[in-house]
């Protein structure tokens, strides 16, 4: 192709790859053509239907249209095109005539698999993608889902247990403090273990060892203070166990909800075992009477009887054995008051260690201590306010 300018000459008919004249010499003249004549660097411009899409995308030609029909293309809100100009070559009208051929539209990788290859009804329903996996169903929501009822009592032998424990509690106390520790110890290290298994967490030597070493030290505090300073040398050491728990659960590298959980857990545990100290704390007498009680009144509840009437008879029997200690030692009937308070409290620790399907371990730890560990502070007030 040369350069040169059109030096004029007859028309010959049309050859899109030679020059054109200059736009004003069309019929119709071209409002984008540059003014001075003709322009040696532009080439044909199609005079034919084009279209300005939303993105301002280059007008395509139709024989361009025409060779990507099988491009995807996207989507676009096409504008009405404008009107036609005449045209002085018949061909290009004959192009520009020519209907346009719709593009075919893009569709996802999912959407055409499912409209090749459709799923079965029977496919299997699957959850949303998780990073640890889903969590797995506990026993006692299988319980639940079958229509039983979550809640496991104890049973006759945990209950034996936790009446031979407060027979030696019993049994100890007006012999001697050091001799009262013994039972008191070993009642400590089971509350300890089985309130984190009751909670589900098993093992958990840290917290275990942590909540019986602050029973442990209320132990040897109340030893060395005697039993006029048995608040201080008990709330002392709940308080400085609180703080480490805490401390230690904040640098743990567990999510935000297991490092409340163990803390909760951990306090928990750390107070039950604490306050268990209270039998060492009290009377001698009010420990024979509230042990004996809390012995009775378990007995009672693990009875072949009804819920209520169980119930109803475990406080009359905790009541029955307070007066009977009672009048052994010289409490006479306050031993009664002090007999039923102790068996209500050893109900209520009966019933939480039954909560939520729990396992054999559970009821021959948390079973067994839960219900002399929940009655210690009310002994120990109780027996300091009567004696």
């Amino acid at each position: 192709m040369s350069d040169q300018p059109y030096q004029g000459g007859p028309y010959e008919g049309y050859d899109p790859y030679q020059q054109q004249p200059a736009p004003q010499d069309w019929p119709g003249h071209d409002p984008y053509a540059q003014p001075g004549g003709y322009d040696p660097q532009s080439t044909q411009q199609w005079q034919g239907r084009t279209w300005e899409t939303q993105t301002h995308a280059p007008v395509q030609s139709p024989m361009q249209a025409q060779g990507a029909e099988t491009a995807y293309l996207p989507q676009h809100q096409y504008q009405q095109p404008p009107q036609a100009q005449p045209y002085a070559d018949p061909q290009q009208a004959q192009y520009a005539a020519q209907p346009q051929q719709p593009q075919p539209q893009p569709q996802p990788a999912m959407a055409q698999a499912q409209a090749q290859a459709p799923e079965s009804e029977s496919a299997p329903a699957y959850g949303p993608a998780t990073l640890s996996g889903n969590a797995r169903i506990t026993d006692a929501q299988r319980a639940r889902l079958e229509g039983r009822s979550p809640i496991i009592d104890p049973g006759m032998q945990p209950a034996l247990l936790t009446a031979l424990l407060g027979l030696l509690l019993a049994a100890t106390a007006p012999v001697a403090s050091y001799a009262l520790a013994v039972p008191l110890v070993l009642l400590q290290a089971v509350t300890a273990a089985g309130w984190f298994r009751l909670n589900g967490m098993w093992p958990a030597r840290q917290g275990i060892a942590l909540a019986f070493l602050g029973g442990l030290t209320a132990d040897v505090a109340v030893l060395a203070a005697g039993r006029d300073h048995a608040p201080v040398a008990i709330l002392g050491p709940l308080g400085v166990w609180v703080l480490l728990s805490l401390v230690l659960q904040l640098r743990s590298h567990a999510s935000p909800d297991e490092r409340m959980y163990g803390l909760m857990a951990t306090v928990a545990s750390t107070a039950l075992t604490v306050l268990a100290t209270g039998y060492l704390a009290a009377d001698a007498h009010a420990v024979s009477v509230g042990a004996a009680a809390v012995a009775v009144a378990v007995l009672a509840r693990a009875l072949p009887l009804p819920t209520p009437a169980s119930v109803v008879v475990a406080v009359l029997a905790a009541a029955g054995a307070g007066i009977a200690v009672g009048g052994m030692t010289g409490l006479g009937a306050k031993g009664a008051l002090l007999g039923g308070a102790a068996g209500v409290c050893a109900l209520i620790g009966h019933r939480v260690a039954a909560y939520d399907y729990p396992s054999r371990f559970v009821h021959f730890t948390a079973g067994v201590a839960l219900p002399l560990s929940a009655a210690a502070p009310v002994v120990w007030v109780l027996g300091r306010t009567l004696g």
